[in-house]
């Protein structure tokens, strides 16, 4: 068995440049959804305070609950006295407005955690799948190491001030993917512009509700294409967003925190002209599909000599647009002959784009079809024909 290398594209080197982005933010990360390429990373693996980000983990939890039938969205959540909108914690924080003792749905709860920021929502999601907020800030921690999230760490649900809430620009960048990929139902409540909650138990709340129902995402209002996520805003950390749009058929993920601008206007206005900058200035190029033939690689004991090797997903770079594809080669890897079995979907070997001998993308080859092992007699055959040289 060797390891074996196709080149399946080679172009010219070449170089060539483009401005950089420039923010006031103390963080900043632009990705590419498709290739998984960073356009922009500023400080991206610094450690910071999320402030309401952190309620995109809170969801992720809750919808995993979901989409796992334990949870339906008519379902319904008590409030309790934590969550109570009179509790002085949520006097000055985000919130929907909610009464202890009262009820509501799983879809209300989401609206309001993504329109609303609401506080009190998190509060409620948290007890009902772990008993206690501090009990759910532990599922919080294994569901954002399971999706490789290393350095995140969770002291709350909410995203109010704890030195336990930290994560970095780029890990809210993988937790917005996984949305995105993992929730294909539920992602589109993120671009809800406007929420009105119906079922408030105090005057004092039908009032505060009244001027209370537009989304603190005013990205979704000035950008055509813009779909998502989250914004958080603290005294101490400035002001963050999670955000995300599709324009001509490419999404793009954004994060900003650390920003101190004047409002949500002024950041949506940043982000803004960060995800402009990453269309202006780079492009995309896909090279295979799934289910598209990379390579046959002979299978050692097989019942069929070969395996198609394919993808599971676009594979898709993402490059400057000053540069195109020169400088581009794309690589398949794997090992030959492959040992039999080999199941559908079973790893065999990498694609991987370079440039300038840089790897920029890379993602595994998987086995078109199952590849059952030949029965003894079939392997002894096989050894003959290895011996005098047949095969």
């Amino acid at each position: 068995m060797k390891k074996k290398i196709f080149i399946l594209l080679l172009s010219l080197i070449t170089t060539a440049a483009h401005a950089e982005f420039s923010t006031r933010a103390k963080s900043a990360f632009l990705v590419d959804y498709d290739s998984g390429t960073e356009i922009v990373a500023k400080n991206a693996d610094t450690l910071m305070p999320p402030s309401s980000m952190i309620k995109l983990m809170t969801l992720a939890v809750l919808f995993d609950e979901i989409k796992a039938g334990n949870l339906t969205m008519d379902d319904r959540l008590t409030v309790s006295e934590n969550a109570d909108y009179e509790n002085p914690l949520w006097y000055p924080a985000s919130k929907i407005c909610l009464v202890a003792g009262q009820t509501i749905t799983v879809r209300d709860a989401i609206l309001g955690l993504i329109v609303l920021s609401g506080g009190d929502a998190s509060v409620v999601v948290a007890e009902k799948l772990a008993g206690s907020e501090a009990a759910f800030t532990e599922l919080m921690q294994k569901k954002a190491r399971s999706i490789g999230m290393n350095q995140s760490t969770f002291g709350n649900a909410s995203g109010l001030p704890n030195p336990n809430n930290l994560m970095t620009s780029r890990e809210l960048a993988t937790l917005a993917s996984h949305i995105i990929t993992d929730y294909p139902e539920l992602y589109p409540l993120f671009a809800t512009k406007r929420f009105k909650f119906d079922e408030y138990q105090s005057d004092w709340c039908r009032d505060w509700g009244r001027t209370h129902t537009m989304n603190y995402n005013k990205l979704l209002f000035i950008m055509p294409g813009a779909d998502g996520l989250k914004t958080g805003h603290t005294d101490d950390g400035g002001y963050g967003m999670v955000a995300s749009a599709k324009v001509g058929g490419r999404r793009l993920i954004g994060v900003i925190n650390g920003y101190n601008g004047k409002n949500h206007d002024a950041l949506a206005a940043e982000m803004k002209k960060l995800l402009e900058y990453g269309y202006s200035t780079t492009t995309n190029h896909t090279f295979y599909n799934p289910g598209d033939k990379i390579a046959a690689i002979p299978v050692w004991y097989g019942r069929q000599d070969n395996v198609i090797a394919t993808i599971e997903r676009p594979f898709t770079i993402t490059v400057p647009k000053a540069d195109g594809l020169r400088g581009v080669r794309v690589l398949a890897r794997y090992d030959d002959p492959v040992r039999a079995p080999v199941y559908a979907g079973d790893k065999v070997g990498e694609i991987i784009a370079q440039r300038d001998g840089q790897i920029i993308a890379r993602a595994p080859l998987v086995a078109q079809t199952t590849v059952k092992k030949t029965i003894l007699f079939g392997r002894l055959i096989k050894n003959i024909r290895v011996i005098f040289g047949i095969d």
